[in-house]
C-alpha cells in the first residue's frame, strides 16, 4: 500500500513499480485464494443475446485489413469476431482446480480486460442502437443500455471498446498491476485486429476520444457498473468496419477519427443490469488507481503519419489457417532447451512485428512505433548466438546506438530485409534468464527478448497518457510473437517480471536516466507440457444448449 501523495508523477510510479534483484515492486506477499477475483464480469438483469458457436469454421490465411469479401454483420459474424478476439480457447484442470484459457492472453491468466460493443439496429437482434458487454464465459452479449436514436457510428461500422479492472491483476501483482493491464489491452487490441481480418473486417483504434468520454459512453462511472474498490477504467475505443467504404481496402483510410464526433451526440441511454461483485473482501492498491489518474487520456489530435515497412518485403501474416492458429495459441510455462528454430521462421516472426498501416495487426494501431526489440538468440539455425537489436523506428536508430554500449558491433544481418543488427556474439542464455527474474524459460527458449521504449521522447511529445499506449504497443508486439510462434509449431510466453534497470545496464543504457526503458519481455520456444494438467474444449459447457 502507498499514499497516493507519494506518487506525484507517472515517472514516479514507473520507478516505484520496478523490480530489482534485491527488492520487488510492492505486492501482496501471498495469494489469498479465498479472495481471488472472479475473472468473468456479468450484469444481472440485463437482456442476454446468445451468440452462435462456430468453432469448427476455418478462415484460411489472412486478408489485408479491410480486404476480401467481408462477413455480414449478424449474430454469426459477431460471434466469430468476439470468440476469436476475446473468447475461450480451452479449459484446464489440475486436481480440484479448473480454469479457462482465452484467445487473448493475460498476465497470470487473470484477465482484467472487458470488451464492449456499440451496435446499430440489426434485424433479428435489436430494433434500437445499444451498448453491449461481451461475456466470454457464456459467449453472449449483455444489453447494457439502449438509445432511441442512431448509434453514432458511421455506416458500415460499429464501436469496439476495452476497459480494465485492475483489481484482478493487483490481487497477485500489487503495484505492478497497472502495467499488466496495459499489456493486456495491447494484446486484446491485436487479437481483435486478427479476428477482424479473419472476417474481412477492418479494426482501427480511435486516437481522439478522451477517457472521460469513453467512461460515460460505457457507463463505467455508474453505481451499477462495479462495486467499491473494484474500480473499472476505460482504455480505448476502436471502429470495426464490417462494410468498408469504397477504396478502404488497401491504403486509403476510412477517416475513423471523424466518427467519434457523431458518437458524442448519442442521446441519453436507458440502462439495464447490475455488475456482479468480483471478490468478497475489499483490498485497495492505491498506486494503480493513482497511475490511472496520472495517465488519464484527454482528447488528443490524430497522430502524425506512421512509419512502416512495405508488406511485400515482409510476407503475409499467419500464412497458415488463421483461426486455427488463434485457437491453438497457449502461454508456455516451460521450454525445451534442445529445440532449434529455423532462420526463415524466425525472420518471418520478427518481420510481422514491424509497423505498417496496411498489415494485420498494425493497421489497428494508429500511433508511431516507439519500441525496439533486443533479442537474446540462443538456438536459431543460420543466426549466431548472441544479442541482436531489431530497430522498429528508423528515427530512433542513431540515438539508440549512441546510448548503448560502445563495444556493440551493430552489424547488419546478411540477406535480411529487416533492420536487424548483431550487437554481441556469444552464449547469453544465463544472462537472459537472470534478467527475467531468474526465470529459466528466458534461457531455455530458442530466443527471448526485451522490448525497449523511446520513453522520454514519447511522453514529451504526446503527454503522460502515452505511458499507456507504449505498453499497448508492447502487448501488440507480444500478440504477434505468440501467433507467429504458434504458426511455426512453437510457443511463446509473455514475461512481465524482469529487473528493469539491470536490463538497461546490460545494454549499456544509463541506469540513472529514463530516455530508454524496458517495458516487456518475451520468450519463444518449444513448450514442455505438464502431463498432470488435463484439457477440455473451450465451450463444452455450452455445446449441448447451442446445438
Amino acid at each position: 500500500m502507498v499514499e497516493t501523495s507519494r506518487i506525484p508523477s507517472i515517472r514516479t510510479y514507473h520507478q516505484r513499480s520496478k523490480h530489482t534483484p534485491h527488492r520487488s515492486a510492492a505486492g501482496p506477499g501471498f495469494l489469498d485464494w479465498d479472495n481471488q477475483p472472479d475473472p468473468f464480469r456479468h450484469f444481472d438483469g440485463a437482456r442476454r443475446i446468445d451468440l452462435p458457436l462456430d468453432l469448427d469454421r476455418t478462415t484460411g490465411s489472412l486478408a489485408a485489413p479491410g480486404g476480401g469479401s467481408p462477413t455480414p454483420l449478424d449474430l454469426r459474424g459477431l460471434g466469430r469476431f468476439l470468440e476469436l478476439a476475446l473468447g475461450l480457447s480451452a479449459w484446464k484442470q489440475y486436481g480440484g482446480s479448473r480454469w479457462a484459457l482465452r484467445n487473448n492472453p493475460s498476465s497470470g491468466n487473470l484477465h482484467p480486460t472487458e470488451g464492449w460493443l456499440v451496435l446499430p439496429p440489426l434485424d433479428g437482434f435489436s430494433a434500437r442502437s445499444a451498448l453491449y458487454h461481451y461475456s466470454p464465459l457464456l459467449h453472449g452479449l449483455e444489453e447494457r443500455c439502449v438509445w432511441p436514436g442512431p448509434s453514432g457510428c458511421p455506416h458500415g461500422a460499429f464501436l469496439f471498446a476495452l476497459s480494465s479492472v485492475p483489481w484482478r491483476e493487483a490481487w497477485k501483482y500489487g503495484e505492478r498491476a497497472f502495467r499488466y493491464c496495459q499489456h493486456d489491452t495491447g494484446h486484446a487490441l491485436a487479437a481483435a485486429a486478427y479476428a477482424g481480418a479473419c472476417l474481412g473486417w477492418r479494426v482501427q483504434a480511435l486516437t481522439a476520444p478522451g477517457d472521460r468520454f469513453l467512461a460515460d459512453l460505457l457507463g463505467i462511472g455508474r453505481a451499477d457498473a462495479n462495486h467499491p474498490h473494484e474500480a473499472e477504467h476505460p482504455e480505448l475505443g476502436a471502429l470495426v468496419w464490417y462494410d468498408p467504404p469504397a477504396g478502404a481496402a488497401g491504403r486509403e483510410e476510412p477517416a475513423p477519427e471523424a466518427a467519434w464526433e457523431s458518437l458524442r451526440m448519442i442521446p441519453d441511454a436507458e440502462w439495464h443490469g447490475r455488475a456482479n461483485r468480483l471478490s468478497p473482501d475489499l483490498v485497495d492498491w492505491l498506486a494503480n488507481d493513482r497511475a490511472f489518474e496520472l495517465t488519464a487520456k484527454p482528447e488528443t489530435p490524430s497522430p502524425s503519419v506512421r512509419v512502416g515497412v512495405p508488406a511485400a518485403v515482409l510476407g503475409p501474416a499467419l500464412a497458415d489457417d488463421a483461426a486455427t492458429v488463434i485457437r491453438r495459441r497457449r502461454s508456455a510455462q516451460r521450454m525445451d532447451p534442445r529445440i532449434m528454430m529455423s532462420r526463415s521462421a524466425c525472420l518471418q516472426m520478427l518481420a510481422q512485428t514491424m509497423p505498417g498501416a496496411d498489415r494485420v495487426p498494425w493497421a489497428a494501431f494508429p500511433w508511431a512505433p516507439r519500441l525496439s526489440l533486443f533479442l537474446f538468440v540462443h538456438r536459431v539455425e543460420g543466426l549466431a548466438s548472441g544479442l541482436y537489436a531489431l530497430v522498429r523506428d528508423p528515427e530512433a536508430q542513431p540515438r539508440l546506438r549512441q546510448a548503448c554500449h560502445r563495444h556493440f558491433l551493430w552489424q547488419s544481418v546478411p540477406d535480411c530485409p529487416l533492420p536487424l543488427f548483431l550487437l554481441y556474439p556469444g552464449e547469453l542464455s544465463g544472462l537472459a534468464a537472470s534478467l527475467s527474474c531468474g526465470q529459466d524459460i528466458a534461457g531455455d527458449g530458442v530466443l527471448s527478448l526485451a522490448m525497449v521504449a523511446d520513453f522520454d521522447r514519447t511522453l514529451a511529445d504526446e503527454g503522460d497518457w502515452a505511458y499507456r499506449r507504449l505498453f499497448w504497443e508492447s502487448g501488440m508486439i507480444g500478440q504477434v510473437l505468440y501467433l507467429e510462434a504458434t504458426a511455426a509449431g512453437l510457443s511463446g510466453t509473455g514475461i512481465g517480471c524482469y529487473f528493469d534497470d539491470e536490463v538497461h545496464a546490460a545494454l549499456g543504457l544509463d541506469r540513472g536516466a529514463t530516455e530508454w526503458q524496458s517495458l516487456y519481455h518475451f520468450a519463444v520456444g518449444r513448450a514442455v507440457e505438464d502431463a498432470r494438467i488435463s484439457s477440455a474444449p473451450a465451450y463444452e459447457h455450452l455445446r449441448m444448449s447451442r446445438r
